[in-house]
């Protein structure tokens, strides 16, 4: 990777990416590549090979393996992520595992993380409070 910043793309934004759509989310994405910024988790990677179309989405998934930082979900973002999900439904947020997961990654290891999904606006003041 170049000597900038990783920052972890999320699923939602990388959908954006690999379908090729001009969304913002898309361009930020495309704009991280070009400067050797993206990152992932096993996660993040697990969510877009679960949905992947058969091609070039293969094709690209492929090339992502290869190039891509990937961060460890380990024992420290499991035990951060179990205390983000109690924390989240003690706020009476209902959000998806992966989400809650994700996040505990990214703020683990002190990274901005790239995506378009609303969950995050609310679960990552969460996780960096623990």
């Amino acid at each position: 990777m170049g000597g900038h910043e990783v920052t972890l793309v999320d699923t939602s934004s990388w959908i954006e990416f690999l379908r090729g759509r001009t969304s913002e989310a898309g361009l930020r994405v495309k704009e991280l590549l070009k400067d050797e910024r993206a990152g992932w988790c096993d996660l993040i990677a697990f969510e877009l090979w679960n949905g992947v179309r058969p091609g070039t989405e293969t094709n690209q998934l492929n090339e992502l393996e290869r190039e891509l930082t990937c961060f460890d979900i380990s024992a420290e973002v499991w035990k951060r992520a179990r205390k983000v999900g109690l924390q989240s439904r003690k706020a009476g947020l209902t959000v998806p595992t992966a989400d809650v997961i994700i996040a505990a990654c990214a703020v683990h290891y002190g990274l901005e993380l790239e995506h378009c999904d609303g969950h995050f606006e609310k679960l990552l003041p969460i996780a960096e409070k623990l």
